[in-house]
């Protein structure tokens, strides 16, 4: 399996709505981040789907190495 290609050193910060499917790109590679565009077809790497409970503000993971996905755990500082 390919390793994630880190988008960017900080998180994404999103509005979210309780219930909606999202599928978090997990590879890096989409051009739609931090959501999956498909980019990821022969990576080894699948997206992440994912719903939040309440609506709100949420920061998704930019470097692809949280051990929280998509969630944001601060992994990026150490990269």
């Amino acid at each position: 399996m390919d390793k994630p290609i880190i988008a960017q050193k900080q998180p994404y910060k999103v509005e979210l709505k309780a219930g909606e499917k999202h599928n978090f790109c997990a590879c890096g590679k989409s051009k739609n981040q931090p959501f999956c565009d498909g980019s990821h077809k022969g990576s080894g790497i699948t997206p992440k789907s994912f719903t939040v409970e309440k609506d709100g503000t949420y920061y998704l993971c930019g470097c692809k190495h949280s051990k929280n996905q998509p969630f944001c755990d601060g992994t990026h500082k150490s990269l």
